[in-house]
Parts: C-alpha cells; structure tokens; sequence
C-alpha cells in the first residue's frame, strides 16, 4: 500500500515538474522568439514602401491623364462682345461708333427763349467714345408717336461724343397760336429713327402741337429753337 502511494506521488511530483518544466519553457521561448513574432506580425499588415493597390492606382490614373486638356475657355470663343449697331450701353469705348440713346446720359431743361423751349442734353456714358450723325434727332410725343419736324434748313456737323462733351437740342413742343394741343409731360428721344433704345424724358407739363426740334449742337446759345 506504501508502494502504491508512494508511486502515486512520484508520478505527481513528476507531473508537476513537467508542467513546470513546460511553463518555464515557454517563458523562455517567449523571451527568445518575441522580436520574430513581433516583426512577423508587423510585416503582415501593408506598408507605406510597399504601396497600396489604391494608391498605385491613383498615379497610374494621374501618369495616364493627359497634359494638354483643354481650358475653360475655349480659344475659339470671342474675347469681347460684339457691340450692337446701336445702343450697345456701357459696354466698353465705342469709338468710332454712332452713339445709341442707352449710350449716353441725358438731361432735359426748360428755357425761356423764343417763347419757351426744351433744352436737350446729352453726354456720352463713362467709358464710351460715340458719334452724333449728322441728322436731326428723332424726338417725339404721345402715345400717337408724334414726331417733331426740323427747325433748321440744313443739318449741322456729325458731334464725337467723349468723356467732358456735351450735345445739345432745341425742342419746341407748340409752333401754332392756336389754343389746340396735347398736354403731355414726358418726350421720347432717339439717335435716329433706326435707334432701337430710345429713351423718355420728364418735362413736366407741356402742350405739344406741331412741335419743331434742333440739330445736336455743341454749345446750348445754337440749340434755340427760333421759328
């Protein structure tokens, strides 16, 4: 029986030196084996040198991208507006150009001379450099569109509109002694009659019948509409 007991505890004590025996080994290993295992795991996830499948993608897509796309602007498109025939606004100089009514600025006086007349004033806009044919101005009154005829037996001088100019015209709204007439209190004013801009003018109240208008002049003693 102390036979078999004392069996029995050695095959424990042996036991338990394996085991310790075994712990101690893999201590040791640990120990020993801890960089290895520590590089291999850092060498199972990707690095920066080796380079990512998408980072390799972006630059073969950047070094396939072509170098000579084209701009926003294409090259065959105009670099500046072309200005209309008249009345291009304040779009840049026109010299050289008829001026058109949204060209210019305008300004109305009444006068006292000659019984009472409109004085018109027109200046070109900042910017503009424009041209007053030749021709009498179409000035007209009324939903009818009654227009004024000349004053003048001849027309004057074609007048270069620039910063500093001014052009003056004589509007006499009433030419008869009559007591007839429509009472209107704006004038309707155009470079021309093919000037697709005209602009109204306030002139407070006026009776308009058979009205008369001046040629542009450059200074506002010629502009007086004397019959």
């Amino acid at each position: 029986m102390f036979g078999h007991r004392n069996r029995n505890r050695r095959s424990a004590l042996l036991a338990s030196a394996a085991l310790v025996g075994g712990a101690l080994l893999m201590t040791a290993c640990q120990d020993t084996d801890g960089s290895v295992d520590s590089g291999a795991a850092q060498s199972s996830s990707p690095s920066a040198g080796a380079g990512s499948p998408s980072a390799s993608a972006s630059e073969d897509a950047a070094s396939d991208a072509p170098t000579d796309a084209p701009t926003s602007g294409a090259s065959d498109e105009p670099t500046a507006s072309p200005s209309a025939g008249n009345g291009s606004g304040s779009n840049g100089s026109r010299v050289g150009q008829v001026c058109g009514a949204n060209d210019l600025s305008w300004s109305t006086r009444s006068e006292s001379q000659a019984g009472g007349y409109i004085l018109v004033m027109a200046k070109a806009k900042s910017g503009i450099t424009c041209v007053l044919p030749a021709a009498l101005p179409t000035v007209a009154f009324g939903s009818d569109g009654t227009e004024a005829g000349p004053v003048e037996q001849a027309v004057g001088k074609q007048i270069t509109l620039s910063k500093g100019t001014v052009a003056y015209a004589g509007v006499n709204p009433k030419t008869t002694n009559t007591d007839g007439g429509k009472e209107l209190d704006s004038i309707i004013v155009a470079v021309g009659n093919e000037d697709p801009n005209p602009v109204s003018l306030k002139v407070g109240t006026i009776t308009v019948d058979k009205p008369v208008v001046t040629n542009w002049h450059t200074a506002p003693k010629d502009a007086v509409p004397f019959n």
